[in-house]
């Protein structure tokens, strides 16, 4: 019997028709993306990611979309309130909606570009409200502004916006430069404060442990004085009782006594020192001092110039 009939080969070729076109209508998708299919020009669904299945020459896949997180970069270039501009870098990362894949495809023709819009109208209407300072301070909140805004437009067309991101904010250089002038300045003028109440301190502190070392130096002093009244007035009482001179005297040899030690003392610190060494200029030295002391005694005793004008003028009357 002859298998190749014309029948058998018309059959034969239907067959091997039939299995073409079924493995034709055959495709995958890959993890994270999702196609879209369409019948005859019209949507027909979407296919996920696995094997799937479209009927042969009739459905086809029209796009491919990225379900991953994307961005998008846009710098916009604007004025500050105080009249300085400034290029702000803005970064945008977005996804497509699982389950609005067709609204992505159907309703909008070129995302990003649409993104950029928004981008620029967000920041175009907060940054030349602020000032430069006042920018830089709100960078965070303004990116916050900027995604909530972006998040709020783009989701009818089937996507969300993961994250706004302000990365920095660039004034020109001239600008840059006098900033960083006056900052430098600032911070000087806080040092050269610093230093100077620290000067301050130590001055004070110097003055007062000078004053403290003078305070103790004249109570020694003092002390020492007093300590040296103290034993003359015994050695004069005892002297004066031993040897029966009279207290004048002894209280002028004392004092001749210290007169030369005095003398003794300006001698080590000086090269040259006229000194009467005589025994007559020393005799006539000890009357002196005896005249001073007897004089001294005796204006004590008469209550010194006022009692003694009182009482002339008492024998007068």
């Amino acid at each position: 019997m002859d298998l190749l009939t014309p029948g058998n080969i018309l059959i034969g070729l239907a067959g091997l028709f039939i299995l073409i076109a079924i493995f034709s209508g055959l495709f995958t998708v890959q993890t994270a993306q999702a196609a879209v299919i369409q019948r005859l020009g019209k949507f027909q669904g979407i296919a996920y990611p696995g094997l799937n299945f479209k009927l042969p020459f009739i459905d086809h896949i029209i796009a491919r979309v990225d379900l991953r997180v994307q961005q998008v970069n846009v710098t916009v270039e604007t004025k500050t309130k105080d009249n300085v501009f400034v290029k702000i870098p803005v970064a945008i990362q977005y996804q497509v909606v699982p389950e609005k894949v067709m609204e992505s495809v159907y309703k909008l023709s070129n995302h990003q570009q649409q993104i950029a819009s928004y981008v620029f109208n967000v920041i175009l209407g907060h940054v030349p409200k602020m000032t430069l300072d006042d920018a830089f301070i709100n960078q965070a909140q303004i990116a916050v502004d900027l995604k909530d805004e972006l998040d709020k437009q783009m989701e009818p067309y089937g996507y969300s916006i993961a994250k706004a991101l302000i990365t920095d904010i660039e004034p020109d250089e001239k600008v840059k430069s006098a900033m960083n002038d006056i900052n430098a300045s600032q911070r000087e003028q806080v040092a050269a404060q610093a230093r100077g109440e620290a000067d301050k301190i130590l001055v004070v502190k110097k003055a007062e442990a000078e004053a403290e070392s003078k305070k103790l130096q004249g109570e020694g002093i003092a002390n020492q004085r007093r300590a040296i009244i103290d034993g003359l007035k015994d050695s004069v009482k005892e002297f004066g009782d031993a040897t029966g001179v009279s207290t004048n005297e002894v209280l002028t040899l004392v004092l001749l006594t210290q007169y030369f030690d005095a003398m003794r003392d300006i001698g080590q610190n000086s090269n040259t020192i006229l000194f009467p060494h005589s025994p007559s200029s020393v005799g006539d030295l000890f009357g002196q001092l005896r005249n001073t002391i007897v004089t001294s005694d005796l204006a004590v005793g008469s209550g010194g110039p006022n009692r003694s004008a009182g009482s002339t003028a008492a024998g007068r009357s």
